[in-house]
């Protein structure tokens, strides 16, 4: 399902004079299937999102292209990496995820109808073992600690990205300070997107701010939108009448900014209109669970887009 065993080899097989395809295919030993990935002088393909209004605008994410989610916390970046992971996955695609700051939850990716064992999992969190000699003290391990996050986490999906045979690798960076990936030379960025160039897989970054500039075809810039809450909350007991107080929270809306669209006004619908609003939906599917100090999930986290038109008018930036 979820392959431990590469996480902790990743370092090592980085340094090898082995090409990236190869080590990658003794390592993981069959699990996966890898199809032809080079797509010589053919045009970019869509990966369809799950999200109707995204769909119909851009026609997914491009394969062969570098595409940046940005956007702060709650504003559906997470429930659109799922929504797109579980759209891959169930055609039997194989994904690659690299998390800068161990943030993945596998359990609640599950429920959304992500297919773990198609998942690459690759966990950046540094290597505490290793303590670099000083003679004065850190002013901020915490921002060391990111540093090497950061770098590993760019690394490991340079490896991945070479081996190709990925529908898609995404580049988790959305817990990390915007500070700390301004810092990411704009050459790392262009060899990205040298790299999938041509290719079927997609490169999808999540980031709170946009950095790969013109590398990147496509950005989106979400921002948190209206809650959609109800009163009819069922009663825990018949003898435990509902409090008149209670609300039940039934979805998440979301606003999506085009900053960035580097293909023809041919080709997105939504020329005159680039802002989009589309509802996530969360159910609990029975009643909440205590927290008792460990960690709740919600039970079918992401079920549907609800419908929305769009709204507002703003232009386009293109590169």
């Amino acid at each position: 399902m979820l392959l431990k065993e590469v996480f902790l080899a990743l370092p090592t097989l980085m340094r090898s004079k082995l090409s990236s395809r190869v080590q990658l295919e003794s390592l993981l030993g069959g699990h996966f299937s890898w199809p032809r990935t080079d797509r010589g002088t053919a045009g970019p393909e869509a990966i369809l999102t799950g999200i109707r209004q995204l769909d119909e605008a851009f026609g997914g994410i491009w394969r062969g292209a570098l595409t940046e989610i940005t956007g702060p916390v709650s504003s559906g970046r997470t429930s659109l990496l799922l929504s797109v992971l579980t759209s891959l996955t169930r055609k039997q695609e194989v994904c690659a995820l690299v998390d800068a700051n161990d943030m993945f939850d596998p359990e609640s990716a599950a429920a959304a109808g992500v297919e773990l064992e198609r998942l690459l999992w690759v966990r950046c969190d540094g290597n505490p073992q290793q303590q670099r000699p000083t003679g004065r003290p850190h002013k901020s391990s915490a921002k060391a600690r990111g540093m090497e996050r950061l770098e590993q986490a760019f690394k490991a999906a340079d490896f991945i990205l070479q081996s190709k045979g990925f529908g898609m690798v995404v580049l988790d960076l959305a817990a990390l300070p915007p500070e700390l990936v301004h810092r990411v030379p704009l050459t790392s960025w262009f060899r990205f997107r040298r790299v999938v160039e041509n290719t079927e897989t997609a490169l999808l970054v999540l980031e709170q701010e946009p950095h790969a500039k013109t590398c990147a075809s496509l950005v989106l810039q979400l921002q948190p939108g209206q809650s959609k809450w109800d009163s009819s909350v069922p009663s825990v007991s018949p003898e435990s009448p509902r409090p008149s107080h209670t609300f039940l929270l039934r979805g998440l809306g979301s606003e999506v900014n085009v900053l960035r669209w580097r293909g023809s006004h041919d080709q997105c619908r939504f020329n005159s209109h680039p802002r989009l609003c589309f509802e996530i939906h969360r159910e609990w599917s029975g009643q909440p669970a205590q927290a008792a100090g460990r960690r709740m999930y919600v039970e079918e986290p992401f079920l549907s887009s609800a419908e929305s038109a769009a709204v507002a008018s703003r232009g386009f930036l293109e590169a």
